[in-house]
């Protein structure tokens, strides 16, 4: 429903009612109230404790800027990581199962003990005291109501002595528990490279930030010695106005900056566990170190050996081959043995051992179908694993090529980078020379500003990007949980 109205100067104008059916809008006067009731459950104070959120421990933001560098923020990471937790998990329910196996071929002991009383219509069950009487017995001497107490313990064991599924099945689910083990490695890897990637892009804002600061600082004096001139009857307006341009231009670009900086910290903090309100003080500067050249062949030979998700298919592979063997050998028999030995008397009598022992032996007969499905299908995940390690082996060759590439030309951006910016910065000085000596206006002095301000940028962003392909190198190697900082060269 639209709804116009004309206001007349001095006249009050009718406001048009709410529709019932809409929501109201919230009132500011409410939401205020909300706030500060909510700041004052939540107040967060020094050293306070984490809230728990149901099962979830959620940090508490600290007073002031939390100290941070690279490594506290990769364990943080490691700490607070909601895969690693669940991989940690998963681990443990292997051990169940693998324990749960093991069951299965060890001896089973068992300690059991009874003491009963039973009462026992001998007349309901077929038993006649009269057709005794021809053996010489009086009837009357058997009763039909006999009431019995009883107590027995005895100790019972349980062993498979053959049965190769059952081992085969027991080494596939210990090979399972690695594949859980290096998935939690992988997870550690993407944990390690989102956190140190997220980390220096924080560091790249942070000297983005310093860098506009500064252009932001020459371009107020360059206004100012402009305007000196101006008022001197020296220099012109378009002096004044062409350098009052310059610096709200370098002033949006440190709002900008400033705003990149913000939202990369929230990023981190969520990266690393950490509310995103929290503050946070980056210690470490922005590394440069020149990474070795590694040879393709040797980052190769490293990837096949330390790739966590290579491994973990590897691991897989094996653990299908040994159910594939687990399906095969289900055609032999098995042999077990088991039996107990106790007492058994009445409660208030003589007691007398008791025991049994046995040895069975079980061939499958009838079955051939059913193992060969199982067989066939085992194998056919055999097959599969093979296919999807060549493909992996594959991809990081692509990968760590890919990766070689872009550390090489990140590298060679970063020294054409520094270059630039000493000769931006030669130009600028130069320029200013000529301005401040009255030789040229300040038109060559806010272009050779935007030069170094471009350059500044350029290279900061080419740092950045360098040490990345670094750490793209490291992970496509399998080293990057262990091996960052002497990527980074830290």
């Amino acid at each position: 429903m639209l709804l116009a109205a004309t206001a007349v100067a001095g006249a009050p104008v009718a406001l048009a009612q709410p529709d019932a059916d809409l929501p109201q809008a919230p009132s500011a006067v409410a939401a205020a109230s909300q706030s500060t009731k909510l700041a004052m459950e939540t107040r967060q104070v020094e050293g306070a404790q984490p809230l728990r959120v149901g099962n979830l421990m959620v940090e508490r933001a600290r007073t002031g800027a939390l100290p941070l560098t690279l490594d506290d923020a990769v364990n943080r990471g490691f700490a607070h990581n909601l895969q690693l937790q669940l991989a940690s998990q998963t681990e443990q329910a292997i051990q169940g199962q693998i324990l749960g196996v093991f069951y299965n071929l060890v001896p089973n002991m068992r300690a059991t003990a009874y003491t009963r009383t039973q009462e026992i219509n001998l007349a309901a069950m077929g038993f006649k005291p009269s057709s005794l009487a021809g053996f010489g017995f009086s009837p009357e001497t058997f009763p039909t109501i006999v009431k019995v107490d009883t107590t027995a313990a005895q100790l019972s064991a349980d062993q498979v002595l053959f049965n190769l599924p059952d081992l085969y099945l027991y080494l596939a689910a210990k090979k399972a528990g690695t594949v859980v083990q290096m998935n939690t490695l992988n997870v550690r890897g993407n944990v390690v490279q989102s956190v140190a990637s997220q980390y220096l892009a924080a560091l790249a804002d942070e000297a983005q930030i310093a860098n506009a600061q500064a252009l932001v600082t020459a371009d107020e004096e360059v206004l100012r010695q402009a305007t000196l001139a101006h008022d001197a009857g020296v220099g012109t307006n378009i002096d004044v106005i062409r350098a009052r341009v310059q610096l709200q231009s370098e002033q949006q670009a440190l709002v900008r900056a400033q705003n990149t900086f913000a939202k990369d910290k929230i990023a981190l903090n969520r990266l690393i566990g950490l509310p995103a309100e929290q503050e946070l003080e980056l210690t470490d500067t922005v590394p440069y170190a020149e990474l070795a050249e590694l040879p393709l062949e040797q980052a190769k030979a490293i990837a096949y050996t330390r790739r966590k998700d290579l491994l973990a298919l590897e691991a897989e592979l094996e653990v299908e081959e040994r159910a594939h063997k687990a399906a095969k050998f289900e055609r032999l028999p098995s042999v077990s043995f088991n039996g107990f030995y106790g007492v058994l008397g009445e409660t208030r009598g003589l007691y007398h051992g008791v025991f049994s022992a046995q040895g069975v032996m079980k061939i499958p007969i009838f079955e051939e179908a059913r193992f060969r499905g199982e067989e066939q299908s085992t194998a056919a995940q055999v097959s599969g694993l093979r296919r999807q390690i060549e493909s992996l082996k594959t991809t990081i060759d692509a990968q760590i090529r890919t990766s070689m590439l872009d550390v090489q030309s990140s590298a060679e951006l970063v020294k054409v980078a520094r270059s630039n910016v000493e000769l931006a910065t030669q130009a600028l000085a130069d320029t200013r020379e000529q301005f401040t000596a009255g030789v040229t206006d300040n038109l060559p002095v806010t272009q050779a500003q935007a030069v170094l301000a471009g350059a500044q940028s350029r290279l900061i962003a080419t740092e950045y990007q360098y040490n990345v392909a670094k750490l793209g190198l490291a992970r496509n190697t399998g080293v990057v949980e262990i091996n960052y900082k002497q990527y980074l060269g830290r």
